[in-house]
């Protein structure tokens, strides 16, 4: 009866997105650097509310990505900061991650795709 449980656990999480059956190998990302918690707060409550987060990239962001609105292009297991890789790989597509923080600052990542 508990393996029976268990299954059905597992089923119903799969069904509802709590976990995946697919484990992805690669992310196709962008993102915003900032240098304080607060400004990516701020910037993450603008995307929320309706702003392009492209726009926020070129005008915030001290990444040389910010120029072209943050694109990271795909990107694969063990080419990110750890940090900047779990949120990536857990944020789901189409979706902007909560502020992460790294070594080189704050950042914002907006997941495009993911194979």
């Amino acid at each position: 009866m508990i393996k029976n449980l268990c299954k059905l656990l597992v089923f119903v999480m799969l069904l509802s997105g709590v976990v995946s059956a697919e484990e992805y190998q690669s992310v196709h990302a962008e993102h915003i650097l900032v240098k304080t918690a607060a400004e990516a707060q701020q910037i993450k409550k603008a995307i929320d509310e309706g702003g392009d987060f492209e726009y926020y990239a070129r005008a915030y962001s001290i990444c040389p990505s910010g120029r072209n609105g943050g694109d990271l292009g795909y990107f694969g297991h063990g080419q990110m900061v750890p940090e900047f890789e779990r949120a990536a790989f857990a944020t789901p597509v189409g979706e902007v991650s909560k502020p992460v923080y790294t070594q080189f600052g704050w950042h914002l990542i907006k997941v495009l795709d993911k194979k």
